[in-house]
């Protein structure tokens, strides 16, 4: 999954900063429209908690999110039913799988985009199924503070399992500046809390689809400084691209899909080395 993190990573580092910040916004802006049908409160709608946690986190203002809360719910002008949630599947240069989640108003106009990305780029627009059997849907809760201990960190989802609390599958480990780099692992055996910021340790809590909100209340409550959570699709086989042609017109054809207005996530199974995704990325 290496490069597929590399993508992503670096695509939500330059979102929010680059001229794509009005589509981002409107993108987030949709989302919480949705999770608002099933309640205005965000205390009792967790979908909505989690996109009002991304949309914060991305600077949406907060007159964005009250006007987006009002037309899912109803209140406002509009209707927030017209948005549907769709997921399309195809195949990138290289055999590469890639899901795309989009929020649209209109299915033809939004297959129709996502169809020529795909083609424009050496891909091809699929059927549902022909690559979703490849990933999983997962919860991830990320954690991000100074003095961060893994050690530390792998005994609280101990305990936090052995107590009967939602059970951690699998984590990433990210030291901070300097530090020494650790790898992935299983929950198996409490340390530093504290608040976030530059150049923090971090990590990447894997669960359930049905645990995330569990795991992310029962890591806060345990003192974790928690930073987001999202559902993810995570690959369980990834495709290697080493050639550099084949990979350039990959990663180009996943920034067209991620760019399109009507699509909300891009996911794929691509695996490279880091830096030459960087230098095409750069």
């Amino acid at each position: 999954m290496a490069g597929h993190s590399k993508w992503s990573q670096i695509k939500r580092q330059k979102a929010v900063v680059d001229a794509k910040r009005g589509v981002v916004f409107t993108r987030l802006a949709r989302e919480i429209s949705v999770a608002a049908r099933a309640g205005a409160d965000p205390a009792g709608n967790f979908q909505l908690r989690t996109a009002l946690e991304k949309a914060r986190a991305a600077g949406l203002p907060n007159t964005n999110i009250e006007r987006a809360i009002a037309k899912g719910a109803g209140q406002g002008s509009g209707d927030g039913d017209q948005f549907q949630e769709v997921r399309y599947e195809g195949y990138g240069p290289g055999g590469v799988a890639v899901l795309v989640e989009a929020l649209t108003d209109n299915r033809n106009r939004t297959a129709a985009d996502l169809r020529l990305a795909f083609s424009k780029h050496g891909g091809n627009l699929g059927e549902v199924g022909c690559v979703g059997y490849l990933f999983e849907h997962r919860g991830v809760v990320r954690i991000a503070q100074p003095h961060l201990e893994e050690n530390a960190l792998l005994e609280s989802l101990l305990a936090l399992e052995m107590a009967g609390g939602p059970a951690a599958l699998t984590y990433t480990f990210e030291p901070a500046a300097g530090g020494t780099a650790a790898g992935k692992g299983e929950p198996a055996g409490g340390g530093g809390r504290g608040g976030a910021g530059a150049g923090d340790a971090s990590a990447e809590v894997v669960c359930s689809y049905a645990d995330l909100e569990g795991l992310q209340d029962a890591l806060r409550h345990q003192g974790w400084s928690v930073q987001g959570w999202e559902h993810r699709w995570i690959p369980s086989t990834t495709c290697r691209l080493e050639e550099s042609e084949a990979l350039r017109h990959c990663l180009r054809m996943l920034d067209a899909l991620d760019d399109l207005d009507d699509v909300r996530s891009v996911t794929a199974n691509l695996e490279a080395d880091e830096a030459l995704i960087e230098a095409f990325l750069a």
